[in-house]
């Protein structure tokens, strides 16, 4: 008890100093503005709100200020891409696909404002409950994880890379595999973290830093999804938007049960790493469909089928930054770009992250979570007129934005170079459906990998059985072991066959 109230007390502190801090306010309304704008205008996505963010903020202003902007960024982008899939049934985002089924066909009977109403609302109380879940549960974690040495650092990296390849993958889990892995031999480039002696750098006095992360970043998640929005170039018919837009209380009230299952399901996806708010959107409102006495109008303009795919997406936020607090792994695609701007920051998220930026990092939440609700409520009819900015005229600009947020971080030309070489490498491999994300996570855990591997062989003088004599080790191990095999073919049939015979 007496920890639980030292952690409280903690978090009192955090955000009475956050609150009376006039620059506060002016980062969090700015970041959740450009966030729901980056959210609302499809081709846009909450990962590239965080990326360009990162490239302006990451490293050139003081820590709790790149953390406000960054995670209100976060917070805005995943709740705008309610806007189009309300008003154009068009997901802004891929967190809001689900928001879709019922939302648009709410739109088209007059009930945009109140649907509008309804997910701002929903998607504040999810954001809410994944903030709640993050100050309880990562303290346990952190409990758990501090006997984690060297070899259980290099394992669950390892399986951080491929849980996310494995998660991620369109088709063949081996694609995301290869991705993951392409960028774990990224982050071997660079000096050696233990020898202090150049790796492949080709003689190349730039790569002697490694492969800069805000140049990376970018040029993965940015550059794909700007030549693939002016590619397909959509112009579609906004629904005029009628009716009031405020939060129906009594129907927030009779659907609290919907809300706080969703909530939950949300945060639990999100601890997932790798998985992200567009599954947990689609499993929440999978689950609730299923459940529901209503989930025969689900897909035709139900209340509930609006709130469950809302409240997940949001709530997922705080479920993703579980394990990037705690393991270092990130738990979604915007994670990651939120994980490169700690790297950057020289702060390592894992067992040793200093517990202050953690109970900042939820106070920072629940301000920005206030500030998405007050913003949604109060400038809908803004972000409704952004709606009508072409795409041709918004994608070039946001590219403009994307390179100068990498030149900005190491203000050099070879950054440039870097952020285009990755950016079509990276949308050659869409093409191919290979997962981007998991090429990013390697480029971030590769480094932890690397060093934390071959730590574990100095000091154990090449001895192998380090990594299955320790009880921790060998659990991580096991996982790892496990996930290969179980997408080996012939593993698999055996297992459905002595399923079968069990059944």
């Amino acid at each position: 008890m007496e920890f639980v109230f030292s952690q409280l007390s903690g978090f009192g502190e955090a955000f009475v100093a956050l609150v009376v801090d006039p620059l506060t306010y002016v980062y969090l309304i700015t970041s959740v503005f450009l966030g729901i704008t980056f959210g609302a205008l499809p081709g846009l996505t909450a990962t590239l709100a965080v990326t360009i963010l990162t490239g302006f903020f990451g490293n050139k202003i003081p820590l709790d200020y790149s953390l406000i902007a960054l995670l209100g960024a976060y917070v805005g982008a995943i709740y705008g891409g309610s806007y189009p899939s309300i008003l154009l049934n068009i997901p802004g985002t891929a967190a809001s696909a689900a928001t879709a089924m019922d939302g648009y066909p709410l739109a088209r009977s007059g009930r945009g404002g109140e649907a509008l109403g309804l997910t701002t609302t929903a998607s504040f109380i999810g954001t809410l409950i994944g903030t709640v879940a993050l100050l309880i549960f990562v303290w346990v974690l952190l409990l758990i994880s501090k006997n984690i040495a060297s070899p259980e650092k290099a394992l669950l990296a390892l399986f951080g890379i491929l849980l996310s390849g494995t998660l991620m993958s369109e088709d063949l889990v081996i694609k995301g595999w290869i991705a993951g892995l392409i960028g774990l031999a990224m982050a071997m480039v660079g000096m050696d973290p233990l020898l202090s002696e150049p790796r492949y750098t080709f003689g190349w006095s730039y790569m002697l830093s490694g492969f800069q992360v805000v140049p990376v970043l970018m040029g993965a998640f940015a550059v794909p999804q700007i030549i693939e929005g002016l590619r397909h170039v959509e112009a579609a018919k906004m629904l005029k938007l009628q009716g009031r837009i405020l939060p129906n209380m009594i129907a927030i009230r009779r659907h609290m049960p919907t809300i706080t299952r969703s909530g939950v399901i949300g945060t639990g996806v999100g601890a997932l790493p790798g998985v992200g708010e567009d599954v947990a959107g689609w499993v929440s409102y999978g689950v609730g469909k299923s459940v529901s006495k209503d989930g025969k109008n689900f897909g035709k303009g139900s209340i509930e089928g609006l709130l469950s795919s809302e409240t997940a997406n949001n709530a997922c936020i705080g479920g993703a930054l579980i394990p990037l607090l705690v393991l270092g792994i990130p738990g979604s695609p915007p994670a990651a770009a939120l994980m490169g701007a700690f790297k950057i920051n020289n702060v390592i998220p894992g067992p040793t992250i200093d517990p202050e930026i953690i109970l900042r990092v939820v106070a920072i939440m629940v301000l920005a979570s206030f500030t998405m609700f007050v913003l949604g409520l109060f400038t809908a009819r803004v972000f409704i007129h952004i709606l009508r900015i072409p795409q041709t005229v918004f994608l070039p600009v946001v590219m403009v934005l994307t390179t100068i947020g990498s030149f900005s971080v190491g203000g050099g030309i070879n950054d440039l170079y870097l952020m285009l070489g990755v950016g079509f490498v990276a949308y050659f491999m869409t093409l191919l459906k290979y997962p981007i994300a998991p090429l990013v996570i390697g480029v971030i855990l590769g480094g932890l990998f690397d060093e934390t591997f071959r730590r574990s062989l100095l000091i154990s003088d090449g001895d192998l059985s380090v990594f299955v004599s320790r009880p921790g080790a060998a659990i991580l191990l096991t996982l790892n072991v496990t996930l290969i095999l179980a997408q080996v073919p012939a593993v698999r049939r055996t297992f459905q066959a002595l399923k079968q015979r069990v059944i």
